[in-house]
Protein backbone atom coordinates (compact mmCIF):
# COMPACT_ATOMS: atom_id res chain seq x y z
CA UNK A 1 0.00 0.00 0.00
CA UNK A 2 1.36 3.61 -1.01
CA UNK A 3 1.79 6.50 1.46
CA UNK A 4 -0.35 8.39 -1.22
CA UNK A 5 -3.16 6.03 -1.21
CA UNK A 6 -3.00 6.28 3.06
CA UNK A 7 -3.30 10.03 2.76
CA UNK A 8 -6.23 9.38 0.39
CA UNK A 9 -8.39 7.89 2.85
CA UNK A 10 -10.93 5.28 1.75
CA UNK A 11 -11.07 6.39 -1.63
CA UNK A 12 -7.42 6.11 -1.74
CA UNK A 13 -7.20 2.77 -0.33
CA UNK A 14 -9.90 1.04 -2.43
CA UNK A 15 -8.23 2.71 -5.67
CA UNK A 16 -4.81 0.65 -4.78
CA UNK A 17 -7.16 -2.04 -4.56
CA UNK A 18 -8.47 -1.87 -7.98
CA UNK A 19 -4.88 -1.44 -9.30
CA UNK A 20 -3.87 -4.66 -7.19
CA UNK A 21 -6.32 -6.56 -9.40
CA UNK A 22 -5.15 -5.08 -12.76
CA UNK A 23 -1.25 -5.77 -12.20
CA UNK A 24 -2.38 -9.33 -12.47
CA UNK A 25 -3.46 -9.19 -15.88
CA UNK A 26 -5.74 -11.50 -15.56
CA UNK A 27 -9.25 -13.28 -13.45
CA UNK A 28 -7.78 -13.30 -9.84
CA UNK A 29 -9.03 -14.88 -6.74
CA UNK A 30 -9.64 -12.98 -3.24
CA UNK A 31 -7.09 -15.40 -1.53
CA UNK A 32 -4.24 -14.14 -4.31
CA UNK A 33 -5.30 -10.28 -4.03
CA UNK A 34 -4.84 -10.68 0.06
CA UNK A 35 -1.79 -12.29 -0.25
CA UNK A 36 -0.27 -8.94 -2.05
CA UNK A 37 -2.38 -6.79 -0.33
CA UNK A 38 -1.78 -4.61 3.17
CA UNK A 39 -5.66 -3.98 4.08
CA UNK A 40 -7.14 -6.68 6.99
CA UNK A 41 -9.31 -9.57 4.84
CA UNK A 42 -12.39 -7.96 6.04
CA UNK A 43 -11.21 -4.63 4.86
CA UNK A 44 -10.37 -5.52 1.70
CA UNK A 45 -13.60 -7.77 1.00
CA UNK A 46 -15.72 -4.76 1.74
CA UNK A 47 -13.55 -2.71 -1.09
CA UNK A 48 -13.83 -5.24 -3.66
CA UNK A 49 -17.71 -5.41 -2.69
CA UNK A 50 -17.89 -2.04 -3.15
CA UNK A 51 -16.15 -2.00 -6.43
CA UNK A 52 -18.14 -4.38 -7.91
CA UNK A 53 -21.07 -3.01 -7.28
CA UNK A 54 -20.23 0.05 -8.79
CA UNK A 55 -19.06 -1.97 -12.00
CA UNK A 56 -15.39 -0.98 -11.46
CA UNK A 57 -14.27 -4.51 -10.82
CA UNK A 58 -16.62 -8.09 -12.30
CA UNK A 59 -16.62 -10.36 -10.41
CA UNK A 60 -17.53 -14.48 -11.86
CA UNK A 61 -19.59 -16.14 -9.55
CA UNK A 62 -18.37 -19.81 -10.66
CA UNK A 63 -14.84 -19.32 -10.85
CA UNK A 64 -14.49 -17.13 -7.67
CA UNK A 65 -12.61 -14.28 -9.43
CA UNK A 66 -12.50 -10.47 -9.99
CA UNK A 67 -11.21 -8.74 -12.92
CA UNK A 68 -11.66 -5.41 -14.44
CA UNK A 69 -15.12 -3.65 -14.76
CA UNK A 70 -16.58 -2.56 -18.14
CA UNK A 71 -17.34 0.80 -16.43
CA UNK A 72 -13.54 1.33 -16.67
CA UNK A 73 -14.15 0.61 -20.77
CA UNK A 74 -16.13 3.74 -21.05
CA UNK A 75 -14.24 5.74 -18.69
CA UNK A 76 -11.09 4.91 -20.30
CA UNK A 77 -12.53 5.76 -23.46
CA UNK A 78 -13.87 9.19 -22.27
CA UNK A 79 -10.42 9.94 -20.80
CA UNK A 80 -8.93 9.10 -23.95
CA UNK A 81 -10.79 11.88 -25.69
CA UNK A 82 -10.69 14.03 -22.87
CA UNK A 83 -6.89 14.31 -21.79
CA UNK A 84 -4.76 12.96 -23.68
CA UNK A 85 -3.36 14.24 -26.99
CA UNK A 86 -4.84 10.93 -28.67
CA UNK A 87 -7.29 12.41 -30.92
CA UNK A 88 -5.53 15.38 -31.71
CA UNK A 89 -2.55 13.63 -32.89
CA UNK A 90 -3.87 10.77 -34.68
CA UNK A 91 -3.94 12.22 -38.22
CA UNK A 92 -0.08 13.63 -37.80
CA UNK A 93 0.73 9.91 -36.54
CA UNK A 94 -0.72 8.50 -39.06
CA UNK A 95 0.74 10.36 -41.73
CA UNK A 96 3.90 10.10 -40.02
CA UNK A 97 3.56 6.22 -39.90
CA UNK A 98 2.99 5.87 -43.74
CA UNK A 99 5.60 8.12 -44.43
CA UNK A 100 8.13 5.66 -42.65
CA UNK A 101 6.98 2.39 -42.19
CA UNK A 102 8.25 2.44 -38.67
CA UNK A 103 6.22 1.93 -35.64
CA UNK A 104 4.92 4.99 -33.81
CA UNK A 105 4.45 5.87 -30.09
CA UNK A 106 2.57 9.07 -28.49
CA UNK A 107 3.32 9.17 -25.05
CA UNK A 108 2.73 11.73 -21.83
CA UNK A 109 4.00 12.09 -18.97
CA UNK A 110 2.27 10.54 -15.55
CA UNK A 111 3.89 10.86 -12.26
CA UNK A 112 7.31 10.15 -13.82
CA UNK A 113 6.11 7.52 -16.05
CA UNK A 114 5.72 6.97 -19.51
CA UNK A 115 1.67 6.72 -20.62
CA UNK A 116 1.46 5.46 -24.28
CA UNK A 117 -1.42 7.06 -25.26
CA UNK A 118 -1.38 5.66 -28.85
CA UNK A 119 1.08 3.56 -31.10
CA UNK A 120 0.91 2.94 -34.78
CA UNK A 121 2.50 -0.21 -36.24
CA UNK A 122 5.28 -0.70 -38.64
CA UNK A 123 4.57 -1.98 -41.97
CA UNK A 124 6.45 -4.99 -40.62
CA UNK A 125 5.61 -4.87 -36.73
CA UNK A 126 7.86 -5.19 -34.13
CA UNK A 127 7.26 -8.11 -30.88
CA UNK A 128 7.56 -5.15 -28.10
CA UNK A 129 6.55 -4.33 -24.46
CA UNK A 130 4.67 -0.66 -25.14
CA UNK A 131 1.35 -0.53 -26.60
CA UNK A 132 -1.29 2.15 -26.31
CA UNK A 133 -2.31 2.48 -22.61
CA UNK A 134 0.83 0.95 -20.86
CA UNK A 135 2.65 2.74 -18.33
CA UNK A 136 6.19 2.42 -19.16
CA UNK A 137 9.59 3.79 -17.47
CA UNK A 138 10.45 7.33 -17.88
CA UNK A 139 14.36 7.24 -17.63
CA UNK A 140 15.07 4.39 -20.16
CA UNK A 141 12.99 5.67 -22.97
CA UNK A 142 13.26 7.76 -25.47
CA UNK A 143 10.33 9.42 -25.77
CA UNK A 144 10.14 9.76 -21.18
CA UNK A 145 13.87 11.33 -21.54
CA UNK A 146 12.52 13.46 -24.78
CA UNK A 147 9.54 15.30 -22.61
CA UNK A 148 11.88 15.03 -18.92
CA UNK A 149 14.26 17.17 -21.06
CA UNK A 150 12.28 19.87 -21.39
CA UNK A 151 10.33 20.20 -18.39
CA UNK A 152 11.32 23.31 -16.15
CA UNK A 153 14.01 22.20 -13.61
CA UNK A 154 11.64 21.67 -10.46
CA UNK A 155 9.13 19.75 -12.29
CA UNK A 156 12.40 17.71 -13.94
CA UNK A 157 13.70 17.15 -10.43
CA UNK A 158 10.60 15.85 -9.14
CA UNK A 159 10.26 13.44 -12.38
CA UNK A 160 14.06 12.09 -11.24
CA UNK A 161 13.31 11.44 -8.09
CA UNK A 162 10.03 9.55 -9.42
CA UNK A 163 12.30 6.85 -11.33
CA UNK A 164 13.25 3.37 -10.10
CA UNK A 165 16.44 3.44 -12.07
CA UNK A 166 15.74 -0.70 -12.75
CA UNK A 167 18.59 -2.09 -14.56
CA UNK A 168 16.36 -3.52 -17.63
CA UNK A 169 19.53 -4.19 -19.82
CA UNK A 170 23.69 -2.78 -19.28
CA UNK A 171 22.91 0.25 -21.06
CA UNK A 172 20.02 1.06 -18.36
CA UNK A 173 20.94 4.24 -16.24
CA UNK A 174 21.35 3.71 -12.80
CA UNK A 175 20.70 6.94 -11.08
CA UNK A 176 19.62 10.20 -11.91
CA UNK A 177 23.28 11.76 -12.30
CA UNK A 178 24.02 10.31 -15.20
CA UNK A 179 20.18 10.62 -16.49
CA UNK A 180 20.43 14.36 -16.04
CA UNK A 181 24.03 14.81 -17.95
CA UNK A 182 21.64 13.01 -21.02
CA UNK A 183 18.79 15.44 -20.27
CA UNK A 184 20.96 18.51 -20.38
CA UNK A 185 22.07 17.01 -24.13
CA UNK A 186 18.56 16.29 -25.27
CA UNK A 187 17.57 19.65 -23.93
CA UNK A 188 20.29 21.49 -26.65
CA UNK A 189 19.72 19.09 -29.41
CA UNK A 190 15.85 18.50 -29.40
CA UNK A 191 16.28 14.79 -29.98
CA UNK A 192 16.82 11.72 -27.63
CA UNK A 193 17.58 8.03 -28.06
CA UNK A 194 16.60 4.70 -26.61
CA UNK A 195 19.62 2.93 -27.18
CA UNK A 196 18.53 -0.63 -25.91
CA UNK A 197 17.62 0.78 -22.24
CA UNK A 198 14.44 -0.63 -22.14
CA UNK A 199 14.69 -3.55 -23.95
CA UNK A 200 17.34 -5.23 -25.99
CA UNK A 201 17.33 -4.62 -29.52
CA UNK A 202 14.92 -2.34 -29.69
CA UNK A 203 15.54 1.42 -30.54
CA UNK A 204 14.46 4.98 -31.01
CA UNK A 205 14.75 8.88 -31.71
CA UNK A 206 11.88 10.24 -29.63
CA UNK A 207 10.96 14.29 -29.97
CA UNK A 208 9.19 16.17 -27.28
CA UNK A 209 5.32 17.97 -27.96
CA UNK A 210 5.91 21.27 -27.31
CA UNK A 211 3.54 25.05 -27.05
CA UNK A 212 4.43 27.98 -28.46
CA UNK A 213 5.65 28.84 -25.01
CA UNK A 214 7.24 26.33 -24.68
CA UNK A 215 5.02 23.85 -22.26
CA UNK A 216 5.78 20.41 -22.82
CA UNK A 217 2.19 18.27 -23.55
CA UNK A 218 4.11 15.06 -24.40
CA UNK A 219 6.52 13.52 -27.36
CA UNK A 220 6.44 11.10 -30.22
CA UNK A 221 8.72 8.32 -31.24
CA UNK A 222 10.49 6.55 -34.13
CA UNK A 223 11.04 3.04 -33.15
CA UNK A 224 12.83 0.08 -34.79
CA UNK A 225 15.29 -2.86 -34.16
CA UNK A 226 18.89 -2.78 -34.30
CA UNK A 227 18.23 -5.89 -36.53
CA UNK A 228 16.60 -3.33 -39.02
CA UNK A 229 18.57 -0.41 -38.96
CA UNK A 230 21.51 1.74 -36.58
CA UNK A 231 21.13 4.90 -34.03
CA UNK A 232 23.03 6.21 -36.72
CA UNK A 233 20.12 5.63 -39.43
CA UNK A 234 17.44 6.53 -36.92
CA UNK A 235 18.72 10.19 -37.64
CA UNK A 236 17.15 10.10 -41.18
CA UNK A 237 13.49 10.76 -39.50
CA UNK A 238 14.79 13.96 -37.57
CA UNK A 239 13.22 16.55 -40.10
CA UNK A 240 10.28 14.61 -40.32
CA UNK A 241 9.62 13.71 -37.06
CA UNK A 242 10.23 17.20 -35.56
CA UNK A 243 8.01 18.64 -38.18
CA UNK A 244 5.17 16.60 -36.80
CA UNK A 245 5.57 17.08 -33.17
CA UNK A 246 5.48 21.34 -34.30
CA UNK A 247 1.94 20.69 -35.74
CA UNK A 248 0.70 18.46 -33.34
CA UNK A 249 1.99 21.17 -30.65
CA UNK A 250 0.58 24.10 -33.11
CA UNK A 251 -2.73 21.99 -33.56
CA UNK A 252 -3.12 21.49 -29.50
CA UNK A 253 -1.79 25.10 -28.48
CA UNK A 254 -5.51 25.85 -27.34
CA UNK A 255 -6.46 22.73 -25.81
CA UNK A 256 -6.41 22.81 -22.27
CA UNK A 257 -4.92 19.12 -21.25
CA UNK A 258 -3.70 18.42 -17.58
CA UNK A 259 -0.89 18.64 -16.40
Amino acid sequence: MSTQANNDGTVGKALSVLDLVADFGRPVRFSEILENSNQPKATLYRFLQTLTNQRLLSYEAERQTYSLGMRLVGLAHLAWKQSSLAPIARPFLDKLSAATGETIHLAQLDNGQVLYVDKCNAKNPIDMYSQAGKVGPGYCTGVGKAIMAFLPKEKQERALRQQAYFQFTEKTHLNAATLRDELDVIAETGFSYDREEHEAGIICIAVPILTENKRVLGGISITSTTTQTSLEGMDVYKSILSETAQQIGTTAANWQFPT
